[in-house]
This record gives structure tokens, C-alpha cells and sequence, in this order.
């Protein structure tokens, strides 16, 4: 499937949607949208995902399958200045995946457009219709679980989780990322975006997700949010005791001590963070912080490679920042 990634003004560090698929997806992105960056390249930006050119609206996009928004404000509100790209989509007979809380569905000219140009609204954080309470099951199958957590929102959870897959599968192991928000979902055809469940049912889809999973060796269940974020620290709790993980992977952004968007709110420190993730899981599973993952991307080389060094040694684990560095035989080895 050929697809165009709408960006608009978000590119590259707000759009974390675009940017997983151009690292992890098998779609051919043909183009990004945004109107900010119109004439530049993704390698411009990105040298080591997949090049695309950037254009200014859907309408100077090449031929493609489907329109993808990569964006999910905070909120995951539509925003109106993206409809007359949705609607040329459309028009053009092109599906269009969105992970944003407005559902497209639910937009009677968009649903009318694509009713009358055989195109399709996917609306990837509306979950199943069945999910329940959580049994207390997730703990019982023969894979070894995994679930990446991190210090705040954005720090690189959805992409660690994606680099152990990959590393254990170069190791031999059947290995598979358990997708729990929108980006993963669209990266990988399936999963269920847990911020948008039903409190009570949470833990339940996690559950489900996990024994649906297709993996003997390993799974890997894409963390969300924080323990100490003031918004968004219940999904990450329902993610924790969901999963009933065997092993907790900690990421983390270089230099950030506050949670973003919320400045007034210090990030603890590093251990004292390990140990408050680890007697929250306790009560379900046994799970440690067994590494670390760190994103420097804000850093040199030089410096990049000192914070992981300082990081490892903060949390008393292996580290790595598996984008820049990889997921080294010590880190994969702490992990599986």
C-alpha cells in the first residue's frame, strides 16, 4: 500500500504517528503533507527512516492508497485546517487512517465523501465493542513478557518496543510488539489503543492482547503515559497490571526533569522512579526494571554516549539508545 502522511506543522517531534511508520511500517510513503516544510525531504530531518518528498496539501501529493494523519494532538482533537486534505483524499478515492479521539465516522461530509468515492474511514483508536474486566489471565502464557515504561509521555516507549522485536528476531526468537496505541496500531494492522477504553475495561484489553498475541518467544507490549504524569497516569497502570509483564524496560528523553506540558511537575528520580514502578507491579507479577532506554537525540555523539552511560548506571541496569546505538547483546540478553 502506497500512502501520504499529513503532518502539518508537527514534523518531525510532534508527529509521532508519521514518524513510526516511516521507521517500522511496510506501507510506501509516497509524501508528507505539511504546509511548514514544504519542499524539503524526510531525510532532510530523518536520515535514517524511510526519504519521501514534503508537499504543501493532498492535492499536490502523488498517487497513493490512502491518506494517513500522523498527528495526535494533545486531546486528539481534529483540526479543521486538515479537512480540505481529508476531503481530497477522499475525493480521490483514497481510504484515510486516522488515530485522533474525534472519530472521522462521525463527520457526516466526510462520511458522505467516501460513501460516494468508495473510499473508507478508519478510525484506529475506536476500540471493540466486547472488552471486559480484566481476569488476571495475562500472566499465564508461555511467552516471555515484556512491557516498555517510561518517565513521561513521548520518550520513547513506542520506539524501544519496536527495536527489542526487531533485535530478538535477528537473535532467532519469535518476537512481537504488543500495539496498545494508535502509532503501533498503524505500523502493524491490529492492537487496541488502551487510552481510549472504558476505565473499568483497560486492564481487560491489555489482557486480550496479550494472549491474542502470535508469539512464543517474546512479546513486547508498547507502554503509555507515566506513573507520575498528572493526566495520564491511569492508562499506564491498566497497561502495567494488564500485561502481568515478566520484565519492565524504562525509557526515558535526555535532559527532560519535567513532565512535558506540565513544567511545574518534576520528573522523580530515576531510582526512586524504578521503585515506584516496580511496587505498583507487584501486586500482579513480579516484574523489575530489567534496562534502559534512552533517547539522545537532542545530544552529540560524544554527549549521547556519556548520558546513556549515566543512565545504566542511575537505574543499575544495561542501557542503550536503540535508535542511535541499537540494542546491544548486554541490553537484548538483560531483556529476554
Amino acid at each position: 500500500m502506497a500512502v501520504a502522511i499529513l503532518t502539518h506543522d508537527a514534523f518531525p517531534d510532534r508527529a509521532k504517528t508519521a514518524v513510526g511508520l516511516l521507521r517500522y511500517g511496510d506501507r510506501e510513503v509516497r509524501a508528507l503533507i505539511d504546509r511548514e516544510r514544504v519542499g524539503q525531504r524526510v531525510h532532510d530531518t530523518l536520515p535514517d527512516v524511510q526519504d519521501a518528498p514534503i508537499v504543501a496539501s493532498m492535492a499536490d501529493a502523488p498517487e497513493v492508497d490512502a491518506l494517513v494523519v500522523g498527528i495526535s494532538p494533545i486531546g486528539g482533537e481534529f483540526d479543521e485546517s486538515w479537512r480540505e486534505d481529508v476531503r481530497t483524499a477522499l475525493e480521490r478515492g483514497c481510504d484515510v487512517y486516522s488515530g485522533l479521539h474525534d472519530f472521522l465516522a462521525d463527520d457526516a461530509e466526510l462520511t458522505r465523501l467516501a460513501e460516494e468515492h468508495g473510499a473508507e474511514l478508519h478510525d484506529l483508536r475506536k476500540p471493540p465493542e466486547d472488552l471486559s474486566v480484566a481476569a488476571g489471565t495475562a500472566g499465564d502464557i508461555d511467552a516471555t513478557v515484556v512491557t516498555t515504561v517510561g518517565t513521561d509521555c513521548s520518550t520513547g516507549k513506542m520506539t524501544a518496543s519496536f527495536e527489542i522485536r526487531d533485535a530478538a528476531r535477528e537473535r532467532g526468537l519469535d518476537a512481537a510488539v504488543v500495539p496498545t496505541g494508535q502509532t503501533g496500531i498503524a505500523i502493524t494492522g491490529w492492537g487496541i489503543v488502551i487510552d481510549r477504553v472504558i476505565a473499568d475495561y483497560a486492564a481487560g484489553a491489555v489482557e486480550r492482547l496479550v494472549e491474542d498475541a502470535q508469539a512464543a518467544d517474546l512479546l513486547v507490549v508498547e507502554g503509555q503515559g507515566a506513573l507520575a504524569h498528572p493526566a495520564y497516569s491511569g492508562v499506564t497502570t491498566s497497561i502495567l497490571h494488564g500485561s502481568a509483564p515478566d520484565a519492565l524496560v524504562m525509557c526515558h528523553e535526555a535532559g527532560r526533569e519535567a513532565i512535558h506540558g506540565y513544567e511545574s511537575f518534576a520528573i522523580p528520580p530515576l531510582s526512586e522512579y524504578v521503585d515506584i514502578y516496580e511496587r505498583l507491579a507487584a501486586p500482579i507479577s513480579d516484574a523489575s526494571v530489567v534496562a534502559g532506554m534512552l533517547n539522545t537525540r537532542h545530544l552529540d555523539d560524544d554527549a549521547a554516549a556519556d548520558a546513556v552511560t549515566e543512565y545504566g548506571d542511575a537505574l543499575g541496569t544495561p542501557a542503550t539508545d536503540p535508535v542511535r546505538h541499537g540494542v546491544p547483546d548486554e541490553v537484548l540478553d538483560a531483556i529476554v
